[in-house]
């Protein structure tokens, strides 16, 4: 018995000399922003330098796929075939992203639209330079908007306006998060924190079963104030994905004109939500929902985000304060988030 317990001493003693594993970290850019990458394993880590190597050629096929900025990507020269009632042949990945999109494009009374493209080009923020369009540029635009007008085939779409085109921007950042997450996973590496341009998906723990926080920013302009701090339980990924009108806008005389377009009006939303953060376990999922519930506005937005079990924090903007709103879905998931204000 006295063997047994000066054996486990040692033991005891052994482990607690064990050094506790350390937070790498990868960074580097990526469409259009930065990346990091934050990860520890008990077990032997991969080489870092490989990893990032990894990393940053999944990040440049995701671009080549989705990037509406690349002519030669793949969701480019879709767009600029102007045949109707023809399938065009789409990657794999592209078709699964239109499914997600196809669903919360129904689910949101159609606030979330990857046809509105061409909304972006009139108003000029596709080339960052505001340009008013008169009612009848609006109407015009309009003609090649609504995601039920494309037909969906087995191995691709069809146009029934040949001027139709797909801009996956509201969803490709939540899905290059994922990727990367599916990547770690695969490397055997279970605790992390991905951030792409702000939006992150979190798992497990830091090191010592220390809980991963995350802040989020007061969504006022040219603000680095945090508002609010996440924690994380670890219990399952949760995808943090914020968006917002106070990043990307135009002043013009006076009016402030978001960047936030509903697809329905062919206008900027001139609600009072000025940014929503939605906690999911899937990244794409939550991307593509940030968007539509900012789209929407609290009002409508939260009966939408209660009706799709979807936690939601609205952020509005009244009589020049932040007041914040959230959906059952907040309240309902506290055993794996804790909000402190």
């Amino acid at each position: 018995m006295r063997i047994f317990t000066v054996m486990l001493s040692i033991v005891a003693f052994l482990l607690a000399c064990q050094p506790t594993p350390e937070v790498q970290i990868i960074t580097g850019h990526a469409q259009g922003t930065t990346y990091s990458v934050k990860y520890w394993t008990d077990a032997e880590s991969p080489d870092k330098h490989a990893l990032k190597q990894t990393i940053d050629s999944e990040l440049a096929r995701i671009d080549s796929l989705m990037s509406n900025y690349r002519d030669d990507s793949a969701i480019e020269q879709f767009n600029q075939q102007q045949v109707v009632n023809q399938p065009i042949p789409l990657d794999k990945e592209i078709l699964a992203l239109l499914d997600v999109s196809a669903a919360v494009y129904q689910a949101s009374q159609h606030c979330y639209d990857p046809t509105i493209k061409p909304l972006f080009n009139i108003w000029g923020f596709s080339k960052n330079q505001l340009n008013i369009p008169n009612r009848q540029q609006i109407q015009q635009a309009l003609t090649a908007i609504g995601f039920d007008k494309l037909q969906r085939h087995a191995n691709g779409i069809s146009k029934t306006n040949p001027k139709q085109t797909i801009d996956l921007s509201a969803i490709g950042q939540g899905y290059a998060v994922q990727q990367i997450a599916n990547l770690l996973e695969k490397e055997g590496i279970s605790d992390y924190l991905v951030e792409i341009g702000g939006e992150m998906l979190v798992a497990g723990s830091k090191p010592a079963s220390q809980q991963w926080r995350v802040g989020v920013e007061r969504p006022l302009p040219d603000s680095q104030a945090v508002s609010e701090v996440i924690t994380l339980t670890g219990k399952r990924p949760t995808a943090i994905m914020t968006s917002g009108t106070y990043r990307h806008y135009f002043d013009d005389h006076g009016k402030r004109y978001s960047h936030i377009l509903d697809p329905r009006s062919g206008k900027p939303i001139e609600h009072n939500s000025v940014a929503v953060t939605v906690l999911l376990d899937d990244a794409t999922q939550a991307d593509a929902w940030s968007t539509a519930l900012l789209c929407l506005g609290s009002e409508d937005g939260l009966q939408v985000a209660n009706e799709n079990a979807i936690p939601a924090v609205f952020y509005d903007m009244e009589d020049g304060e932040i007041t914040r709103r959230e959906s059952d879905g907040v309240k309902q998931s506290d055993a794996y988030w804790r909000i402190e204000r």
